[in-house]
């Protein structure tokens, strides 16, 4: 066949199939890109669905039935069930407050005062406010706060769904560096894993005080009252932290070369020392004259510290135990409220332990690269070469989930969690059969390791503070 006659056919074909695209009577061409633009699956096994979202995620969250994807520029929710998108919005920032049953989305504009709380499923607005200048998002609360100048600011509290404040506050001014959303306050740092994101446990319980800085100075908010119940300076060798319910004043002084440490935890009603501890260093300080730029490490109601003799410390920061002391060679890798995340000195395994006893949770076989990260519906275990991901059951070390991929964990929810890699997320399925972890009690609740207060075995139950629960007394140890 001459080719002229070949090329001929070739653009009659061509013609006709414009023609009938154009007509409506039949299309193939988003389907053929479709099948060119069909990105090769990010894990093995395979996830449940995989999309392609407009930009790099700079967070994801699951929020009830949706996942909702924080961009530079803009936020959008998908589906948990099928990946499909549900709504959009121009953004610059976005957070997920409130728990399983009732989530919202907080959403701004940097330099613009003022937000809007979002139906994560709907994207129906569900509550404006035009005057906020920075928002706390929690499981069980929501705070913003508004100024009318530099140094006349209002705290409020609501319900992740309320539309009246539970309590308002004044502060003196606020921070230059509170703005949009979350920003740092006196607490503690998390432990980081390479490819687990930093939020991948989603929004947590309000913890029962928050220390807000301003000014050089730390006012402490009862977040079931509203009250400040302090305004503390700190001294010039002194860093404060709010842990557990306790003011911690930690001292680092420099001599003989070295640096020595101090804390004290006062009882924020009555100012009282509650306990003490010398020589357990928080890695706050860095090793010019020892001072103290950084937050202690810890999550929740436990501190992360280092022995005099080199070994890592849990230290529950309400009443001063040691919850957990590792052996010579370990590695604390993720720690909560109940349990402690550690590599073995033999860098041939990670193993979790429950805080307070000697009981072993589970061991599972990982390099000496291994990270990992605690949630409340499971631990995610993060390896390489082979590149693995894995999520499992936090009291037993079920595997829900045991993935080949070098994709990220960027969310876990109750049924499942969120991978992603560049611009690609996924959803996982936890359990073959339809399992999935224990839920963790009072949806939201900030459950402990032991002992009286903020980190007993309340399990959330006795109020934020354990004020519905007798109080047996506090102990110092020193």
């Amino acid at each position: 066949m001459a080719k002229g006659s070949v090329r001929g056919g070739l653009l009659l074909g061509l013609a006709v199939v414009v023609a009938l695209a154009a007509t409506g009577v039949w299309n193939p061409f988003p389907g053929l890109w479709d099948w060119v633009d069909r990105s090769e699956p990010i894990s093995e096994p395979d996830v449940v669905w995989q999309q392609r979202v407009g930009g790099t995620p700079r967070s994801v969250t699951i929020a009830g039935d949706a996942v909702v994807v924080e961009q530079r520029t803009r936020v959008e929710a998908r589906s948990l069930a099928t990946g499909t998108q549900l709504w959009e919005r121009k953004a610059d920032w976005a957070a997920v407050a409130g728990g399983d049953r009732d989530p919202v989305v907080a959403v701004g504009k940097l330099l613009v005062k003022g937000y809007e709380l979002l139906d994560p499923t709907t994207g129906v607005t569900r509550r404006r406010d035009d005057d906020a200048v920075a928002v706390w998002t929690y499981r069980n609360l929501l705070l913003d706060a508004r100024c009318t100048d530099a140094t006349d600011c209002t705290l409020s509290a609501w319900d992740p769904r309320g539309t009246a404040p539970l309590w308002t506050a004044f502060l003196p001014g606020v921070h230059s560096g509170l703005l949009a959303d979350n920003p740092g306050l006196r607490g503690t740092r998390r432990l980081t894993a390479t490819r687990i994101d930093d939020g991948v446990a989603g929004a947590e319980a309000a913890p029962p005080l928050l220390g807000f800085p301003v000014d050089g100075r730390v006012h402490v908010v009862d977040t079931a009252t509203g009250r400040v119940l302090q305004n503390v300076e700190p001294g010039r060798e002194e860093r404060l932290s709010v842990v557990g319910g306790r003011l911690l004043r930690i001292n680092a002084r420099s001599q003989d070369g070295t640096c020595y440490f101090a804390i004290s935890a006062r009882d924020s009603a009555t100012g009282q020392e509650a306990w003490q501890r010398a020589g357990i260093n928080l890695r706050t300080a860095d090793s010019a004259g020892c001072v103290q730029r950084e937050d202690p490490q810890g999550a929740r109601n436990v501190l992360i510290g280092v022995a005099p003799d080199g070994r890592e410390t849990v230290i529950d920061g309400y009443d001063g135990r040691l919850l957990w002391v590792g052996e010579p060679g370990t590695k604390l890798i993720a720690v909560d409220d109940r349990s402690a995340v550690f590599r073995a000195a033999d860098k041939r395994s990670v193993i979790a332990r429950e805080l307070g006893t000697e009981k072993v949770l589970w061991t599972r076989q990982a390099s000496g690269k291994a990270g990992a990260a605690l949630t409340p519906y499971a631990a995610v275990v993060a390896d390489e070469k082979p590149s693995r991901l894995a999520a499992l059951d936090p009291r037993t070390g079920r595997e829900l989930a045991a993935l080949r991929t070098s994709a990220n964990a960027l969310a876990v929810g109750s049924q499942g969690m969120i991978i992603g890699e560049g611009r690609e997320i996924g959803y996982v399925r936890f359990g073959a059969s339809g399992s999935s972890p224990t839920r963790p009690p009072g949806d939201g609740g900030n459950p402990g390791p032991g002992g009286p207060g903020p980190g007993g075995p309340n399990n959330g139950d006795c109020g934020p503070k354990g004020e519905l629960c007798s109080d047996p007394g506090d102990g110092k140890d020193g």
